[in-house]
């Protein structure tokens, strides 16, 4: 396969974590050729998708602690997005209007016969925090409103809430309003810009303090190991941006249950590669731009999510 990887430039990526180099390495392992671009590169000439993709190398043995893990292996040009085997959509947030018409020219390439995972149109209608009020049923109780006056009532109802703006990554911006907070109306003020913004609300759930586990679905099924990103002692965040220690653990039951009954239904949808991430009982978020974690679980367990992620691609390709 040809596979073109619309990503964040190369030189920003730490290579020895980093999930998309792992899929990259994976499919070169397995004959595959790689191409790349930035979310920039993609237009539209004449009602056809392109991208101005630059073909790149693997470098065998490389220190991926350092910059020199690729190399070129083809200058930049022109190419019709449908002429790739596939399209992997793997750039980081912000979700922005640039990343909102990034998912309608991916869409426009499907629609001429372009592979692209995760779909442009499955991305755009997943937002990550907004996604989890389909499973309602799964979810801690939730609210999500601008109106400051709801979102009051809802922490003088549980108490312990968790407030959060739903563009947020990594932990950024998510504050904990205990029962005794005296300043809930300035962090409520602040999230909502006045009550000109639209947040989430959760009650709190305890078990944070036992990670909050990033789940993998590929195609629907999950990954055997979850990381469960473990607060530091004082913190109400286990994000490792945020400080959190990732530890790899074999899914639970109610893991197993959660992706039986979520899996499947996203991944009709086009999204071949889901984190979903779990706090005790409940699902909290449905990442569906860019997952990651691909490293900490193999570098733990030994299962090679990258080489499962390559097969259920090829997979895919196929059907």
């Amino acid at each position: 396969m040809h596979v073109l990887f619309v990503i964040d430039p190369l030189t920003s990526l730490r290579a020895y974590k980093d999930s998309s180099v792992a899929m990259m390495r994976a499919l070169v392992a397995r004959g595959h050729m790689l191409s790349v671009a930035h979310q920039g590169d993609l237009y539209i000439d004449e009602g056809t998708v392109k991208a101005s993709a630059t073909g790149i190398a693997m470098v065998e043995n490389a220190d991926l602690k350092g910059t020199a893990w690729w190399t070129e292996r083809s200058a930049a040009s022109d190419i019709e997005l449908a002429e790739f085997d596939a399209v992997l959509m793997r750039k980081d947030p912000p979700f922005d209007m640039e990343y909102v018409y990034a998912t309608h020219l991916l869409e426009y390439a499907e629609a001429q016969g372009a592979r692209v995972f995760n779909s442009g149109s499955a991305i755009r209608n997943h937002p990550e925090k907004l996604a989890i009020t389909e499973f309602a049923d799964l979810t801690s109780p939730t609210l999500v409103t601008s109106d400051i006056k709801r979102l009051r009532a809802f922490h003088q109802k549980y108490l312990d809430v968790v407030a959060k703006p739903l563009d947020g990554m990594g932990g950024s911006g998510v504050f904990r309003l205990l029962e005794a907070e005296h300043n809930v109306g300035a962090i409520l003020e602040m999230l909502t810009d006045n009550g000109k913004r639209t947040i989430m609300a959760q009650r709190y759930i305890p078990e944070i303090l036992e990670g909050d586990k990033r789940i993998l679905l590929i195609a629907g099924k999950p990954v055997p190991y979850a990381l469960a990103r473990i607060p530091l002692a004082g913190e109400t965040r286990g994000n490792l941006a945020a400080g959190g220690r990732g530890v790899a653990q074999a899914l639970s039951p109610r893991d197993l249950e959660l992706a039986r009954i979520v899996g499947p239904r996203l991944a009709a949808r086009g999204l071949l590669l889901v984190g979903l991430d779990v706090i005790g009982d409940y699902v909290t978020e449905v990442n569906v731009t860019s997952p990651t974690c691909f490293v900490e679980i193999t570098e733990q367990t030994g299962f090679d999510v990258a080489q499962h992620f390559a097969m259920a691609l090829e997979q895919a390709v196929d059907s």
